[in-house]
């Protein structure tokens, strides 16, 4: 059995564009180190939630790590436990942000958020929203990011996670929206939320700080909005579910609370704006965590990302570029591991959407890998693998299975709903 590494490239995923002679980004960079990666492994195409479905990176996360959509705990929470906020069993959680607002027809329109030169009135109007009861449920905001106006809103009391959003998230196409309840039995909680972000409105005003800004004529930080509900769910932990145990290599307090959620260790990891020196600083902490014993180290880079929001194909192309650059002594340091090197989803440099849809490319490579046809690294590439479509529930059974430690189906050697690897743990008959 071996270890599995894998390179998840946040946002890979791209749209054709003219500007690439109708080529994404990634068919259109010059990337040899991956497209002799892709020459000597198996390629396909992953969607993480489906064809056509565009999901937000917890979302898909979730689903690559091979968990149910049922079992999540949601954003707010993996974020509260990434900042180390300890979360108890009948919190209710959700994500808060600050915000400017403008009156039209009787809504609030969100334009904007806290820029660089906010931070000191941002964290002192967040911290201005003290505790409060609402129809018996007891609301208590705390500050992650005070500087940029980000908290998580903990609500207690029997309250129901099954509200949606009001952050608008097209700020274009939406006000900033009322809670409602997703099921009956939510209805009191959302009732409660609507209350409290209007009463989160009226001390916004009236606040001392956004008066003087006013006075300067800056935009008031008037609102807060409310997104990624949820609570503490039962999950099996990684290693129960997968029979492999290791680290979550990232920049950000999303992943690390994430890792801490199904039980995965984490090592925080920079990014800065050098692409590449990331990525190598990334393959560095994980061949000492394979050498250390772990059987499954997962690296995130946010920079393809950050590069499709920037909406330039230009930058996308040279970030992609960057990143295969890093990669230039991978089958040297890696060869005997599972390599497996895809995205969480896309984002496209046009048009204006946050993600899209479309497919990833994925490549798996390593001991005892089939090599297949394609020796290049893109979407229209990777399509024409023996992978064919894949989803974000066939990542971890094809990882297990390619590295030997698939779950032998039929067999019930624990009891851990859902399992995909070779169990690394079992209970002995005590005779």
């Amino acid at each position: 059995m071996r270890s599995i590494l894998v390179l998840l490239l946040d946002g890979l995923g791209d749209r054709a564009h003219p500007g690439h002679g109708g080529a994404t980004a990634n068919e259109a960079a010059r990337t040899p180190h991956l497209d002799a990666l892709a020459a000597r492994g198996t390629t396909g195409l992953l969607w993480p939630l489906g064809p056509g479905r565009a999901p937000s990176s917890e979302v898909a996360h979730w689903e690559i790590l091979g968990y149910r959509p049922g079992e999540s705990p949601g954003r707010a929470l993996m974020e509260a436990r990434g900042h180390g906020v300890t979360v108890g069993d009948g919190d209710v959680l959700a994500y808060a942000a600050l915000r400017p607002t403008t009156r039209r027809d009787g809504a609030l329109w969100a334009t904007g958020r806290p820029g660089p030169g906010d931070g000191d009135d941002a964290a002192a109007l967040l911290a201005a929203i003290g505790p409060a009861e609402v129809d018996g449920l007891r609301f208590a905001l705390r500050p992650l990011r005070p500087g940029r106006g980000e908290g998580v809103l903990v609500v207690t009391g029997g309250a129901d996670d099954r509200v949606t959003d009001s952050d608008p998230f097209h700020r274009d196409r939406h006000p900033v929206m009322r809670p409602q309840p997703l099921v009956p039995e939510a209805a009191a909680t959302a009732r409660a939320a609507e209350t409290w972000s209007r009463d989160a409105v009226h001390a916004l005003a009236a606040h001392p700080r956004n008066g003087a800004r006013r006075d300067r004529g800056l935009p008031a930080l008037d609102a807060i909005t409310l997104k990624w509900w949820g609570r503490p769910r039962p999950a099996p932990a990684f290693r129960a579910r997968h029979g492999v145990d290791g680290v979550i290599i990232a920049g950000t307090p999303f992943l690390a609370g994430l890792a801490a959620t199904v039980g995965l260790g984490s090592r925080h990891c920079g990014e800065g704006g050098d692409p590449a020196a990331a990525m190598r600083a990334r393959l560095d902490v994980a061949r000492t965590a394979l050498d250390d014993g772990a059987t499954f180290v997962f690296c995130h880079l946010k920079a393809t990302d950050e590069a499709g929001h920037t909406k330039d194909p230009a930058v996308k192309r040279a970030t992609v570029e960057a990143v295969d650059g890093a990669l230039h002594d991978l089958a040297a340091r890696f060869g005997d591991v599972v390599v497996c090197v895809t995205g969480d989803h896309a984002t496209p440099t046009s048009p204006e959407v946050i993600h899209s849809g479309d497919p990833v490319p994925f490549l798996l490579a390593g001991p005892g890998v089939r090599a297949d046809r394609v020796d290049r690294f893109g979407e229209i590439h990777c399509a024409d693998g023996l992978l064919g479509r894949i989803t974000g529930a066939d990542v971890m059974p094809v990882l297990l299975d390619a590295a030997d430690r698939s779950l032998f189906l039929g067999s019930r050697p624990t009891a851990v709903p859902h399992p995909t690897g070779t169990p690394a743990d079992v209970e002995p008959l005590d005779v």
